[in-house]
Parts: C-alpha cells; sequence; structure tokens
C-alpha cells in the first residue's frame, strides 16, 4: 500500500553496538537499562508496534541486502560459487566473545558469576543480531532471484519449494549462525574441564576421557541420524503434505461439490503417518541419546574413581576433590550434549547452502532475448492484432514470447516502448482496489476516473462498502472473476504503455459489459485507438474489427493478414470461419453471460477475516490441559513419576557421595575404610545405573505420549478444517489455514512435548536444589523466599511482554510469506510493467517490519537474562555465605554439596522462567490449532437417514417456497422461489448481474443452507440427508477448472472406481485422447500444480471428462465453457447433449444461445423468479428474457 510502511511510527533506537569494544559493553549496558522500558508498557498493557524500538540502519534488510548482493555478484564471476564466503564477507562483524572464567570466596564467587552474565548477554545480543543479519540477506537475495528466474528454470521448483528456501533454509543459516561457535568453545570446555580433572585426580582421569572419546562418536552417529530423519520429515513428507493440502484448500470447492473430502482425508492421513513415523523414530533415538549424554558424567565419574583408587591403594575421596570433580564433570555435560547436535547441523546447512547455490546459480531470463528498440514495423503502431486459434494451439505462448518470458531457441523477438500485460487468469495483489489500479504510479484523479469507466468498474464501484478504498482479499477471494479481468485491465490502461498484450481479456466478463469494454476501450473507438493491442480472443466476431489476424496452429503461425485477406486467399481461415457460422448469425458481440457479485463476501470477509483469532482468551492453562488431554493422561502421570524418580536418585547419588566422603573425613582405621570402598563405589554405580534406566522410562513415555497428541490434533484439525462451510474458505486467506497446519502444528509435534519435559526437569531440579541447599543451611530458606517473589515478578513482566511481542512477530511473518507468494503468483506480471525494483522495496519493507519484532524479542530475553542471572548469583552468595557463617557445624562435604548445587541452580530458574514462557507462548499454537473446533460447522455428512440405492432415478427437481441468506443481517439471496423440474428436463438459469443464479445452485448442493423452505429430488427433502449422500448423487461442471498435481487418471478419478477403459472412453468423447496419448506416459502424466502444464482449455475438457464419469440423473453447468473457444464450446455443448440427454440438467447460462435450446428457461431477478417457460414462449411475451437476448444481438 506504501513504499515505505515503517515511517508511520515514531522511531525509536537502543544504542548501536558495532563499535569498539569497550564501547560495546558500555551501550549494553544503556540498552538494559533501557530495555526495562520496553517491558514495563508490555506489562500495564499489550505492547503495540510504536511501543517497540526501531532496527539501526546497519541491521535493517535496506542496508544488509544490498552488501550480500554485491558480494555474491563477485563470488559468482569465480570458477566456483562461494555462497558461504558472500555471506562471510558480507557480515564483517562476526563477534566471538567467550566466557569461563570465609567471605572472601563468596563475594568473588558473586562477582564472577555477575561478570559472566554481563559477558554472555553481551555475546548473546550481537550473535542473534548477526545471525538475523544473514537470514535477511539471504531472504532478499531469494526474492529478487524468484523475480529474474527463467521459466524453464521455474518449472523445477514449485512455489511451496521456493517459499521453503526462504523460511526452512534461511532459517538453517541463521540458527547455524547463533550455534556457529560451539565448534570450538565446545572441545575448548572440554579439554579444560579434563584439565582440571588431571590436576585434582592424577593419571585417572584418562580412564574418563577413553570413555568419552568411545562415546562421542556414538552420539554424533545418533545426532547425524535424527537429523537425516528431520530432513527427510521437513523436505519429503511434510513437503508432500503441505502441498497436497494446499492443493485441496485451492480446490476445496470441487472437494465438497463432489463429496471428495473423505477420500482426500485419507489421503493426506497417510502422508501424515509417514510423519509420525519419522517423529517415532527420531524419539526413540532422541531416547537412547538422552540415556547417553545424561549418564556421560556418572560414567565418567565412575570410571575414573574407580582407576582412582585401584591405581593407589592410598588414594582416598576428599570433599575438595569429589564435589570440584563433580562440578567439572557437570560442566562437561553441556557440550558434549551441543557438540554432536552441532556437527550434525553443520551438515544440514551444507544441504542448505548446496540447495540455495544450485537455485541463485539457476538460469535467468535472458534480457537481450528481445529486442527493445526495434524501429520496424511488421506491426504497424496503434493497430489492433488479434491472435486466435484452438484450444493449446499456442496463444498464450506467443504473448510469453512477446514479453520474453519464453527460452529463446533461435530466431528473434522485437519490440518498442513500455508493455502493459494482462493475463488470461487475473493476478490482483492484496491490497486496495485503487491501489491495484495505480499499481505503484501516482493517483491523476481525471485520467483514474476516465479508465474506471472505461472498464465499467463504475457500478461495481457503488456497490462496494468503501468504494474504490475496498481491499481486496488474498487472489481476490471477495470478487468475481469478472472483477478480478476488469480490474486487472484497468491497471494495465492506467499505466499508459506503447503496447497491450491482453490474453483473453474478454472471456471472463458477461455480454453488455463485453460489449463496453470493446467499444469504449480496446476496439478501434476505444481508449486505447492510439495503442498498438495484441488481443488473444476466441470471439471470432471481433476480427472483423480488428487490423490483423494472427491465426495460431501447433505453437506456429499459421496464417496471418487482415480479416479480408485471410477470407478471401486463405481457406483454412475460411473453415475455421465457417465452424462457426451459427455463432456469426445470432450473436453480436461476446456473448457471455452470468458474471457474479459477491456482494456476500463484500460485506463479510471483514468478520469472517477475523474468525481464526477470535478465540484467544482462553487461558493456558486450559490449552495445556487440552494438550496433555491428546497427549494421554497415562503417558502424562508415567511421565512425571519416571522424571520425578530420576531426580531423587540423582540428589540420592550425591548424598551418596557426601556421605563417603564424609566418611573419609573421620576414618580412624585406613584398612577398613579401603574394604567398604567397592561396597561403596558399586552402590554409586548402581543409583547412576537406575537413574539411566528411569532417564530412558521418561523419554520413551515422552515420546509416546508426544506422538498421540501429534496425531489426535492433526486428525482433529484436518477433520474440523474440511467440515467447515465453502464461504469460510472464501473468506479467509488460505495462507493463514496452512500456518495452523505448518508452523503450529511444528510446535505440536516437535517444541511443545520437550518445552514441558524441560520444564518439570527444571521444576524438580529447583526444588530439589532448595532441599539440599536449606538442609545444609536452614536459614537459606529466608533468602529463597524474597528471591522466588521475586523471580514470579520477573516472570510475570516478561511473560506479559513477550507474548504480545511473539504474537505481533508471528503476524508480521505471514505478509512475508504472503508477500512472496503473491510476487511468485504475478512474477511475468511484475517483470511486464517493469517494477521489480518496486517489489523489492516492498519486500524489504514486510521484512523490515519482521525484523523490529525480532529485535525487540532478543531485547526482552536479555532483560530476563540478566535479571534471573543475577538473582542466580545472589542465591549462589547467600548459600556461601550462610555456610561459612555456620563454621565448624557443618561439615565441608555438606558444604561442597550444597555450593555445587548452588552453582547449577541459576541455570535451571533461568531455564525454567524461559521454559514456563514459552510453554505460555506456544500454547497459542495449540490455541490456533483447536479454535477450528467451535467454528460454525457444516452439516453432517452422513445422516441417519439414507438415500435409496440408485437415488435420484429421475431427476425431478422441486423447490417450494425456498428462502435463502447469506447471513442473518443481510437480505433474501432467494426470496420464496419455487419452481419444479421434469424428469430428463434441460433448463437454463438466467438473469442479469446478482440475480441468484449462483445462490439457486449453492441451495441445491446445500452450499448455502436455506432459511425457509424445502428442495425435494425425487421425492426426497434433501436438507433431511447427509451432505455427501445428496452431493455424491448430483453433477456438477463449475466455472473455474481446478485440477490437483498428480496423473492425468488421478484427476480423472481420484477415487479409483473406473477401470483405464473407461477413462479412455471419456477422454476420447472430450477430445482428449489424442493429446494424452501423445504424452510420454498418457494417463500417468504428471499435471504441474494447479494444472499448470495445460492450456485453460484443456483444463476445463478434463473437468468435463471427469464429469462424464459420475453417471448422475442431475447435472449442473455453472458457466463451464467461458474459458474455452467456440469450437471447444460447441464439441462440450454437443457433449452434453449426446451423454446426458437421459439426465436433468440445469445450465447457468454464459453464451445465450446454448439456452436457446433449453426446453425451459428459468429468469432470476434479486433472488426472484421472473419467468419460466419455453425460450419460444418467453419471446413471445416480450419480458425480460427477450431483453436480454435483444441486448446479446440474438437473432430468433
Amino acid at each position: 500500500m506504501t513504499s515505505n510502511i515503517v515511517s508511520h511510527h515514531p522511531r525509536r533506537y537502543l544504542k548501536d553496538s558495532s563499535s569498539a569494544w569497550f564501547g560495546c559493553c558500555i551501550s549494553c549496558c544503556i540498552n538494559l537499562l533501557l530495555s526495562f522500558r520496553l517491558i514495563s508498557i508490555g506489562y500495564k498493557k499489550p505492547l503495540e508496534r510504536d511501543d517497540l524500538f526501531e532496527l539501526n540502519e546497519s541491521d535493517s534488510p535496506y542496508s544488509v541486502c544490498p552488501n550480500f548482493e554485491k558480494q555474491w555478484r563477485k563470488e559468482i564471476q569465480k570458477s566456483t560459487t562461494g555462497f558461504m564466503v558472500a555471506i562471510i564477507l558480507t557480515i564483517g562483524n562476526i563477534l566471538f566473545y567467550s566466557y569461563e572464567s570465609g567471605y572472601g570466596y563468596a563475594i568473588a564467587l558473586f562477582f564472577v558469576g555477575l561478570s559472566q552474565t554481563l559477558l554472555h548477554q553481551l555475546y548473546q545480543r550481537n550473535n542473534m543480531l548477526t545471525a538475523v543479519k544473514i537470514k535477511t540477506a539471504v531472504v532478499g537475495l531469494i526474492y529478487k532471484k524468484a523475480l529474474t528466474l527463467a521459466n524453464a528454470s521455474r518449472q523445477n521448483y514449485t512455489t511451496g519449494e521456493i517459499v521453503n528456501l526462504m523460511s526452512a533454509d534461511a532459517q538453517q543459516l541463521m540458527e547455524m549462525t547463533v550455534n556457529i561457535n560451539l565448534l570450538w568453545s565446545a572441545p575448548f570446555q572440554i579439554v579444560m574441564a579434563v584439565v582440571f580433572l588431571w590436576k585434582e585426580l592424577g593419571p585417572s582421569v584418562l580412564a574418563g576421557v577413553a570413555l568419552l572419546l568411545l562415546v562421542i562418536p556414538v552420539n554424533v552417529q545418533i545426532a547425524a541420524k535424527v537429523k537425516n530423519l528431520k530432513v527427510r520429515y521437513l523436505n519429503k513428507y511434510s513437503d508432500q503434505r503441505v502441498k497436497l493440502l494446499s492443493e485441496m484448500l485451492h480446490g476445496i470447492k470441487i472437494l465438497k461439490l463432489y463429496a471428495w473430502e473423505p477420500a482426500y482425508q485419507r489421503k493426506l492421513m497417510s502422508i501424515r503417518e509417514h510423519e509420525v513415523d519419522v517423529l517415532k523414530s527420531s524419539g526413540y533415538l532422541t531416547t537412547y541419546s538422552m540415556l547417553t549424554l545424561t549418564c556421560i558424567p556418572f560414567m565418567v565419574s565412575l570410571a575414573t574413581f574407580g582407576v582412582f583408587f585401584h591405581l593407589d591403594g592410598e588414594n582416598a575421596l576428599t570433599a575438595t576433590k569429589v564435589f570440584t570433580s563433580i562440578s567439572l564433570f557437570n560442566i562437561l555435560r553441556l557440550p558434549l550434549f551441543d557438540l554432536p547436535s552441532v556437527i550434525s547441523a553443520v551438515a544440514q546447512t551444507k544441504v542448505s547452502l548446496s540447495r540455495l547455490e544450485d537455485f541463485l546459480c539457476a538460469e535467468d531470463l535472458n534480457p537481450e532475448d528481445v529486442n527493445t528498440n526495434y524501429s520496424g514495423s511488421n506491426i504497424p503502431e496503434g493497430s489492433l492484432v488479434a491472435v486466435v486459434g484452438q484450444v493449446g494451439s499456442g496463444k498464450s505462448s506467443f504473448l510469453s514470447a512477446v514479453l520474453g518470458e519464453m527460452e529463446k531457441l533461435e530466431g528473434t523477438v522485437q519490440r518498442r516502448g513500455s508493455v502493459a500485460y494482462v493475463s488470461q487468469q487475473a493476478w490482483i495483489q492484496n491490497d486496495s482496489l485503487q491501489e491495484n489500479i495505480l499499481f505503484g504510479a501516482n493517483l491523476n484523479m481525471p485520467y483514474y476516473k476516465l479508465v474506471l469507466e472505461s472498464c465499467a468498474l463504475l457500478p461495481d464501484l457503488e456497490q462496494l462498502l468503501n468504494g474504490d478504498q475496498t481491499e481486496i482479499g488474498e487472489r481476490g477471494v471477495n470478487i468475481s472473476g469478472g472483477q478480478k479481468q476488469r480490474v486487472s485491465l484497468a491497471r494495465a490502461v492506467y499505466s499508459n504503455a506503447d503496447l497491450y498484450l491482453l490474453d483473453d481479456t474478454l472471456s471472463a466478463v458477461d455480454v453488455h459489459i463485453g460489449k463496453h469494454l470493446f467499444e469504449k476501450l480496446i476496439g478501434p473507438s476505444g481508449l486505447l485507438k492510439s495503442k498498438t493491442r495484441i488481443l488473444v480472443t476466441h470471439n471470432v466476431t471481433l476480427l472483423p474489427h480488428t487490423d490483423l489476424i494472427i491465426v495460431m496452429e501447433k505453437g506456429r503461425i499459421s496464417q496471418m493478414g487482415t480479416y479480408q485477406e485471410l477470407i478471401s486467399k486463405r481457406a483454412n481461415f475460411t473453415e475455421l470461419i465457417q465452424v462457426f457460422s451459427a455463432e456469426h448469425t445470432n450473436e453480436k458481440t461476446t456473448p457471455v453471460e452470468g458474471e457474479k457479485i459477491c456482494i456476500l463476501c463484500l460485506l463479510s470477509i471483514f468478520s469472517f477475516h477475523s474468525s481464526l483469532s477470535k478465540y484467544s482468551s482462553s487461558s493456558s492453562l486450559s490449552v495445556v490441559l487440552k494438550y496433555l488431554q491428546a497427549f494421554n493422561w497415562r503417558w502424562m502421570w508415567l511421565t512425571v513419576a519416571a522424571y520425578l524418580a530420576q531426580n531423587a536418585l540423582a540428589i540420592g547419588q550425591n548424598l551418596w557421595l557426601s556421605t563417603w566422603t564424609a566418611e573419609t573425613a573421620k576414618i580412624s582405621d585406613f584398612t577398613e575404610w579401603k574394604q567398604s570402598q567397592n561396597y561403596k563405589l558399586l552402590i554409586y554405580g548402581l543409583l547412576g545405573f537406575i537413574q539411566g534406566l528411569l532417564i530412558c522410562c521418561g523419554a520413551y513415555v515422552l515420546t509416546k505420549g508426544s506422538l498421540s497428541a501429534s496425531r489426535t490434533l492433526h486428525h482433529q484439525l484436518l477433520d474440523d478444517v474440511l467440515h467447515l462451510p465453502l464461504q469460510c474458505f472464501e473468506t479467509n486467506p488460505v495462507g493463514q489455514i496452512i500456518n495452523r497446519f505448518t508452523k503450529d502444528l511444528f510446535i505440536v509435534d516437535v517444541r511443545f512435548h520437550y518445552y514441558l519435559r524441560t520444564w518439570l526437569n527444571c521444576t524438580l531440579d529447583v526444588i530439589g536444589t532448595i532441599l539440599v541447599i536449606t538442609s545444609a543451611s536452614p536459614l537459606f530458606i529466608v533468602v529463597v523466599i524474597p528471591l522466588g517473589y521475586i523471580y514470579f515478578t520477573i516472570q510475570r513482566y516478561y511473560i506479559a511482554s513477550s507474548r504480545q511481542i511473539r504474537r505481533l512477530a508471528g503476524a508480521s511473518h505471514s505478509p512475508v510469506i504472503s508477500h512472496f507468494s503473491e510476487t511468485l503468483a504475478g512474477r511475468s506480471t511484475i517483470r511486464a510493467f517493469g517494477h521489480q525494483g518496486r517489489f523489492i522495496r516492498r519486500n524489504n519493507d514486510v521484512v523490515y517490519e519482521n525484523l523490529v519484532y525480532f529485535y525487540n524479542n532478543v531485547i526482552s530475553n536479555r532483560w530476563l537474562s540478566v535479571r534471573l542471572e543475577f538473582l542466580g548469583n545472589l542465591m549462589v552468595f547467600f548459600a556461601a555465605l550462610f555456610v561459612v557463617l555456620a563454621g565448624n557445624t557443618v561439615s565441608s562435604s555438606t558444604v561442597g554439596l550444597s555450593i555445587s548445587y548452588a552453582l547449577n541452580v541459576s541455570n535451571s530458574l533461568n531455564f525454567w522462567v524461559r521454559k514456563a514462557c514459552e510453554i505460555e507462548t506456544n500454547a497459542v499454537s495449540i490455541e490456533r490449532i483447536c479454535e477450528f473446533a467451535k467454528m460454525d460447522k457444516e452439516k453432517p455428512w452422513i445422516m441417519s437417514k439414507r438415500p435409496p440405492e440408485g437415488w435420484p432415478d429421475r431427476g425431478i427437481i422441486e423447490f417450494v417456497n425456498y428462502k435463502a441468506q447469506y447471513r442473518k443481517d443481510l437480505g433474501l439471496a432467494l426470496d420464496d422461489v419455487s419452481f419444479q423440474t421434469r424428469s430428463k428436463e434441460k433448463v437454463g438459469i438466467v438473469g442479469r448481474t446478482g440475480a441468484g443464479k449462483s445462490t439457486l445452485t449453492n441451495c441445491l448442493f446445500r452450499v448455502l443452507e436455506g432459511s425457509e423452505g424445502k428442495i425435494i429430488i425425487d421425492g426426497i427433502d434433501i436438507s433431511t440427508i447427509g451432505l455427501h449422500d445428496l452431493r455424491g448423487n448430483l453433477n456438477i461442471i463449475p466455472q473455474d477448472p481446478i485440477l490437483f498435481s498428480g496423473t492425468v487418471q488421478s484427476n480423472l478419478d481420484p477415487l479409483g472406481k473406473h477401470s483405464d477403459l473407461e477413462l479412455w472412453e471419456v477422454l476420447e468423447l472430450c477430445d482428449l485422447k489424442v493429446f494424452v496419448q501423445s504424452l510420454p506416459k498418457k494417463l500417468l502424466h504428471e499435471i504441474s500444480e494447479g494444472g499448470e502444464n495445460l492450456s485453460v482449455g484443456q483444463r476445463q475438457l478434463v473437468c468435463l471428462a471427469r464429469a462424464l464419469l459420475r453417471k448422475t440423473k442431475i447435472l449442473v453447468l455453472d458457466e463451464a465453457t467461458a474459458s474455452v473457444d467456440m469450437e471447444t464450446d460447441n464439441l462440450v455443448q454437443s457433449t452434453i447433449k449426446r451423454e446426458f440427454y437421459n439426465c436433468t440438467v440445469l445450465t447457468v447460462a454464459h453464451r445465450l444461445h446454448t439456452v436457446m435450446d433449453s426446453e425451459r428457461v428459468l429468469v432470476l431477478d434479486a433472488g426472484r423468479i421472473l419467468e419460466y417457460d419455453t425460450p419460444h414462449n418467453l419471446l413471445q411475451r416480450k419480458g425480460a428474457f427477450s431483453e436480454m437476448v435483444a441486448e446479446a444481438g440474438i437473432r430468433t
């Protein structure tokens, strides 16, 4: 809508930390103080965009993207590409910070911990900002590449795969950057821990090191296996599921009208089961990994202590040696856990880099394929050129070649001046109607109004709630096909270009609008009369009014000349015209009738649009309970019991060591002590072994429960979505629904159970720590109470702000993906108009907004960490202080035990608060998944009353005083409609715009339920049977030819009910047999996403073949041939008459000559029946139907 959306907000910046190290520390401290303002505002009220800090210029996409592209261009000039090299050269400020460093010791512990906290938070902040710079740079380059990608290269990538590069692979690079320093810091920590252990225990530490060297490769292999499984999960089954789901949602109208939801639901669930199997394997491998990783410190300590005793019989364990060693062994745990994951992440990042390099190095469109400085005169300037030919003859490809969208093999394409392009399937932006027309240009009101008048949009604007400021939904869902085409045409006209390429622009509009457009805009006396216009058309009645005609045949120009030249000299062209001789004598202009104005959608889009977020008031506790219910209470209680027992044993193990060392300090008989050490070592090892088994059991039951939750919630979500009424899909962006099945379901599959497990572990750790310290120093309880209160206060402040920031960040991420998907869909139009630069700037704008929320989330996290770690350091200080105050009343072993626990409590408390926040924040995902259950559903698919076998057998349809409305606060869409068809009767349904023709067919299929009256088919009230019993026994050929990716066979017969012979028979009836036989795999030929590798006409014929397979007694034609040429239209009509002769056929009128052959015609106006009789009788009456026939120029 605007080129710089960030300019609306007052700019608030934190200090830039990209200066020298000392300045960086100072600015970090200042930022931590300033961030309190953000948190305090978030606690008092929900945060808004104006409350947040802006990005520094060096962190914004406006600076990062151009710098990265510059480095990338340099790299691809070399013989070998270096994507990572370009990243490193771009991000020159990656900072590698490291940290590890009676009363005096207590104070030293406090200040060392405080210094570590500040340095660590400084490192984390800069690390996160560096990582997001890399992601921003990659996203910007992918977006720009998508605008220049050649069509041949584009065929190798589906829209989902390209979006996946922007989301998953760019995210992988970001996560790798965050953890990259672990590649050196983890080995460093391991080495330092081993060195200090050597000082304490001597050569016996080598036993522990040897065990480490044996275990680490095993863990690396497990981590690699888990990563590989997740790669398969994300890149294979997940992509398949999301691709199928996307097609189901885009083709939901077909699924509902044909009652195909259960078949596609089973297909999707089958793919989902493969996903769950991968999750199961990953979960079980993780269980084993957790067993080894948790037991490594214990196993190492057991091996080390055992060797320590056996090396020298005089060796004794003192409190100093034991608890120093245990602390060092605990230090080993985190790097040993992280290192294998980071190594496998490096391998996955390499795969992502490879995919990104392949995409970025793919062939671009060659600007030199089209010579734009041409000064010749093959097509005279200002002429109107018509391109005609049969379906699939290459008409649209001809325009693509002029645009430079085709790969040039030989020859030349030359043109001059600016270009405006209107595609066959109109591309509309999710923006206001005015912005769609202006398309980035300044508003010239007089010319703008002239364009609206020429494109016949003024009557539509009067009916829109906000006129030309009405926001058009995603993919233009809230306007009709004809309106989309006219908005697209108005965009081209307003650009005031030199050359206009119009791809079958008039096929989607009705008769009087088509006449208006040709006379006022495209024709010899129209607004564009001085411009060069190349018009692809199926309407040969326009040809006499053109200056030049190009006839396409099998991808070649078979004939070219004026109308008179071709008629007089070209026999083939004369034959082509003669095919339509009937239409020549009957129709004078573009005879298309039945354009729909979706006033329903325009009035209700804003109320429905928010329906997916209106159930956001549930408490996080109730949402967690829903998850636990899906988790299965049995698995939940077993998980809690396993982790509770495991933590109790961990404490018991350390208490056993503490008792052991206390006895060592008091020994009087060293021989007696040596005899008991093996026994004590055995008990220590047994406790550790049982602890490991409990960890394994806990992880196993957690995996079982999480898989149960994943299955249950996905099945519930899919079932709820498929039971939603069709209006919900027409008024909500499909991207929002897909987001529930991707991002939100990912939280359920991978994250949420991990957050619950970590929170449970941390809770038990904290409780155990407090109990151990309090047992050593009872006074510590006095400190725990106020510190606990402060912890909970900090948690409340943080959660309030963090939750809102994350919600805003989630909302800001959708526009990034939506804008990218929108750009991919309209890339040809964007390139034709030369607006690549503007769209790149717009992409930077939406990315900037998303980064602002990410940046503020980083700030809030650092605010939390500093305060929590500060309180943790206070707990260490007081624990040490109290044991000093206790003096000799506390044994050294007890002191060592309490201090070692206190040193770990900071991390436990930090994790505890963070995971509590993560649970509450991510509970929103479960809430969003469950909210579909609260939305209104359509009626049951199957009811107790079932129609008899073979129903309907006569095809008699009766409307009895039928009334219907789209919403209770809207007027009646059908008002007291009563009529009856005869068996096997052919009835045409006509009416002007908004008459209720489509509403009538919607009510017949119960897409819209009636408010009064009833519809009876062969004696059965359709409201008394299930939707699938009704829809499965009706037949329809819809206006939009929707195909699904898959084979020709699966598109014709997704339920697999018919033999190949039957499929070939219907293909022959639809004149597609020769075409399909020419394909390499014939019936198994893969149809691409949306049927893009077939022409629109061929798609319509496939839909006709699909209908021919459904042998029912009632057929509805909903403007089914509006997108095909007249020859194909004649083929379709003759096939329908021949193959459906014994069926009742309701035809929503498209070309009016087709309803002239109907036995009766139903004329609607404003939801009421005006006339219902034979065409002959209606014409004699000189009523509404007679007027429409006269307007269409049909001679009777």
